[in-house]
């Protein structure tokens, strides 16, 4: 058996800010140190011995690793992986959610021929987008996601790692979600109809590689 366990970033904005879409071209720094060392400690405490640690090359995934691995018995190096940069999230970038869900929303309501929304018609169509993105990972008008890219980066990655071997990646909730890519096409379906692909801060991912096939065993779960 192999295993690959994703962590997402811990919080980079405090809870007196308004956060925004952070996305690849944005370095932010976390301002909490706490959910890094609960993933650590989670995985001190269950045992498990992790054989490499990769993370995204950002300040918030870089971090968060270190953060990790402060908590654990043995000592790792983190080998940044390009691969795993957050998205682009366009001319949506820095901006908050209220914004982009009305912008969002006017650009889908302008589509189906409503060039005269009400302001409770656009909230209501940009949410909506969001809950595709996030239930589908149908990516929105603007945001530049390279889908077939990333889910082979995770599928070439997945098959890097070697038999009995445990690896981390740290890496950022638009790239995170699809990680379930692993699954085989059933269990992927079966898996979106029950799970949000959308990952909290501080949370995991884990999955194990069995027999023949990828099994998600744990999903969005925040230690605590």
């Amino acid at each position: 058996m192999k295993r690959l366990i994703i962590a997402r970033h811990g919080n980079t904005f405090t809870a007196d800010q308004t956060p925004t879409r952070v996305g690849c071209h944005t370095d932010l720094p976390l301002v909490e140190q706490t959910l890094g060392r609960n993933i650590g400690r989670y995985l001190a405490q269950q045992q498990i011995h992790l054989s490499k640690v990769y993370a995204a090359p950002l300040q918030r995934t870089m971090g968060t690793a270190q953060l990790i691995i402060d908590q654990l018995p043995q000592s790792l190096p983190i080998i940044p992986n390009h691969d795993f940069l957050e998205i682009d999230y366009g001319v949506d970038e820095n901006q908050p959610e209220d914004r982009v869900i009305e912008r969002l929303g006017r650009y889908q309501l302008a589509l189906e021929g409503n060039t005269l929304p009400t302001a409770e018609q656009i909230i209501t169509a940009g949410k909506a987008v969001i809950e595709r993105w996030n239930q589908s990972a149908q990516v929105p008008h603007g945001w530049q996601v390279d889908v077939k890219s990333i889910i082979a980066n995770w599928q070439n990655f997945a098959h890097r790692i070697n038999d009995h071997e445990t690896v981390l990646l740290v890496s950022s909730n638009g790239i995170i979600r699809f990680a379930p890519h692993l699954l085989d096409p059933v269990d992927y379906q079966q898996f979106i109809q029950s799970q949000s692909l959308k990952v909290k801060t501080g949370s995991i991912a884990i999955f194990e590689y069995s027999g023949d096939r990828w099994q998600c065993i744990l999903w969005n779960e925040r230690p605590s």
